[in-house]
């Protein structure tokens, strides 16, 4: 199964488009490795997702192609979330 479709099944992520641009901004790991929404998962893979200032770690479970609302977390176990030290960003030095 595609990485986007099983954010959005899952719920991990609420919208495919959604989960198709967080994968594009190198934004989601699989088994530590940078993947694209078209990456393809299975079982026993573990993912890291960062949201902002925090990144859940989460192994698949199992994958159907659609599951109701209540059984969705059944897809995945999240191994831990972590909060990220605020980043400052690099400022840039302008030469006179």
């Amino acid at each position: 199964m595609r990485l986007d479709k099983f954010l959005k099944v899952s719920r991990l992520i609420k919208r495919r488009t959604l989960a198709k641009e967080v994968a594009d901004q190198g934004r989601i790991t699989i088994n530590e490795k940078v993947s694209k929404a078209s990456s393809v998962v299975k079982v026993g893979d573990v993912l890291g997702i960062r949201f902002g200032q925090k990144v859940v770690t989460a192994r698949i479970e199992m994958l159907k192609e659609a599951v109701k609302k209540d059984e969705a977390t059944m897809m995945y176990t999240i191994l831990k979330e972590e909060r990220l030290e605020k980043v400052e960003p690099e400022f840039i030095d302008d030469e006179d």
